[in-house]
């Protein structure tokens, strides 16, 4: 059975600094019938679970660790046993969040994951948090950006951890320099493409985005 990509929409509140916001999530789901990895448990590990199905859940990928992308990650990890993997750069957003549960594991620039006969591609890239990563996996011509790279622009460096000009180069070095054809799989919102962002990074230079 080929792999596939799923998607669901989970929503719940995003907190920093002293702020909290509503969100709506995207919680992506890479495996076939019988195994798959989830990107950022986010809010609802019950509705995560239910996507899953009977399937053995191989690990709990966190792109960041802002607490929208991981607060239902350690239930998750309970009900399935999957280990729950962040960037080593990322453990002091993660404290904040769960500062009685570690991660199990950590996630390393150009680590591949391998669920289903894809391998999905570690990539460090920094800017919206210090841990920040995206998943590269061309068989599927996909990229899973979390906070980096949204249809529109780069994530939010307003705030705690996050740097503007840190982010610009991770998406200048380690994105648009994929196929223009790859499909970006973001946190929050909709899907866009390698091809559709890349004319725009000056813009966002120069607006300071």
């Amino acid at each position: 059975m080929a792999a596939r990509i799923e998607h669901l929409v989970t929503s719940g509140t995003f907190s920093l600094d002293g702020g909290t916001w509503d969100v709506d999530n995207n919680v992506w789901i890479v495996g076939d019938d019988s195994e798959a990895v989830v990107i950022d448990a986010a809010h609802d590990a019950g509705a995560i679970a239910e996507a899953l199905g009977g399937r053995t859940l191989r690990a709990i990928v966190c792109t960041h660790a802002h607490n929208d992308h991981i607060d239902a990650a350690p239930e998750l990890a309970a009900r399935t046993g999957a280990p729950i993997l962040p960037h080593t750069d990322d453990l002091p957003l993660w404290k904040q969040t769960h500062p009685d549960r570690s991660p199990d594991g950590e996630l390393t620039d150009g680590q591949i994951l391998t669920v289903a006969g894809v391998d999905l591609t570690v990539l460090h890239t920094p800017g919206h948090a210090p841990g920040a990563v995206c998943l590269h996996a061309p068989e599927l011509t996909a990229l899973f950006s979390g906070d980096i790279l949204f249809a529109g622009g780069p994530g939010a460096t307003g705030r705690s951890y996050s740097h503007f000009p840190t982010i610009v180069d991770s998406i200048r070095d380690r994105l648009l320099t994929l196929p223009g054809d790859t499909v970006v799989h973001t946190g929050h919102g909709d899907t866009t493409t390698v091809a559709a962002e890349a004319p725009h990074l000056q813009e966002w230079i120069d607006r300071g985005f």
